[in-house]
């Protein structure tokens, strides 16, 4: 059986070795949802491949992006993207910015859940999360 890929890539902001703290907490609920997703998910013949893309201040409308399989994130939960100020990025780039963040239903995440993640994975697959 020819193992199935999920793709992941997370684009954030940095300035140096600095990220913002937004993304900084979506990339560890990204980092812990992979690692269950590694446990759940080989059994089913399915290997993960992770990337992150660094971004430059000139790029910060795709800070905090989330991709399985080449879908945004907000479009496999049918969510939608917005975007609220950040001080966390403005005293990265010395200017008033605003961050990536998503809306699920009522509830507005900042720093994507790792419920979110996972869900998401699993849509991108074409399977449903147990």
């Amino acid at each position: 059986m020819t193992p199935t890929f999920l793709e992941i890539e997370w684009k954030h902001f940095v300035v140096g070795d600095e990220i913002c703290d937004l993304c900084g907490k979506t990339g560890f609920a990204l980092r812990s949802a992979v690692e269950e997703l590694r446990e759940e998910l080989p059994p089913k013949g399915i290997e993960i491949c992770l990337t992150e893309i660094f971004l430059d201040k000139t790029r910060m409308s795709e800070s905090n992006e989330i991709r399985m399989n080449g879908v945004l994130l907000e479009e496999l939960l049918s969510a939608e993207t917005v975007s609220p100020k950040c001080p966390s990025c403005g005293s990265l780039t010395g200017d008033a910015c605003c961050c990536r963040a998503v809306g699920i239903g009522a509830d507005l995440y900042e720093d994507v859940p790792v419920w979110a993640i996972k869900k998401a994975a699993y849509l991108a697959l074409g399977m449903e999360l147990r």
